[in-house]
């Protein structure tokens, strides 16, 4: 790590502290784990009788399917709320000032972003986890490599869209843009099953196209490096005011 891009992850994480966005962080998988309660709360029966065979299979098909849409609102909103401390202030010539490169700020915010996301998804396993002994699945037998699947994969899925609204976040001082995209993204993920496979938001929901996981994986992460790549290069050479 460059003492540059090191100086630069330490004020994104120090400005952090004087935000909502890591209770934000948390909010995403509790509701996620929280709606589930409930839908099994209320459909019990039918539920437990549906899945009978494979309890544990059925819990983490249901929380799926919601924690692909939350990801994609919470990364767009959390993008915002990453650039939304220096579109408010004014204060992007004084975080540049930062004896660092523009490139190593951009860096920071994606980086941090991307941990923050981490952080979320390892809230929704767990909470898959507590989730599932709370309805009487036996924990021994719970599938932990599906539970970490269900959990993580998609945020690789999701890196091109990471990268696109910390982009958009950066060089738009009106937030409504981003956030307009995000929440376009949110629904398009939620019917993207309709989708042709080469259609990124189908990506999200790894292990449903007609593709190997690993091509999946590997088409997620080579273009969010790529649109990672262009948005730094355009953010060293803009101008500030």
């Amino acid at each position: 790590m460059s003492g540059g891009y090191g100086r630069a992850l330490r004020a994104e994480l120090a400005k952090q502290r004087r935000t909502f966005v890591w209770g934000l962080v948390a909010l995403g998988p509790i509701g996620v784990v929280a709606l589930q309660a409930a839908n099994y709360a209320v459909r019990y029966d039918y539920l437990t009788n549906l899945y009978a065979d494979d309890p544990w299979g059925g819990l983490v098909g249901n929380v799926k399917w919601l924690a692909v849409p939350a990801l994609m609102a919470g990364l767009a909103i959390v993008a915002s709320m990453l650039a939304g401390y220096e579109h408010a202030t004014n204060a992007w010539k004084q975080t540049l000032a930062l004896p660092v490169s523009k490139t190593a700020v951009y860096t920071a915010k994606v980086s941090v972003l991307t941990m923050q996301l981490l952080a979320s998804c390892t809230l929704l396993a767990l909470g898959t986890l507590v989730l599932g002994a709370a309805l009487g699945h036996d924990l021994t037998g719970a599938p932990f490599a599906d539970v970490l699947a269900m959990s993580y994969l998609p945020l690789v899925a999701a890196l091109p869209f990471l990268a696109l609204q910390t982009w958009l976040s950066t060089v738009l001082h009106n937030q409504a843009v981003p956030l307009t995209v995000g929440i376009l993204g949110t629904v398009l993920a939620m019917y993207s099953f309709a989708f042709a496979d080469w259609v990124p938001y189908k990506w999200l929901y790894v292990g449903e196209t007609g593709w190997p996981v690993p091509l999946t994986l590997a088409l997620g992460a080579g273009a969010g490096l790529l649109l990672y790549g262009l948005g730094a290069a355009h953010f060293g050479r803009r101008d500030v005011r």
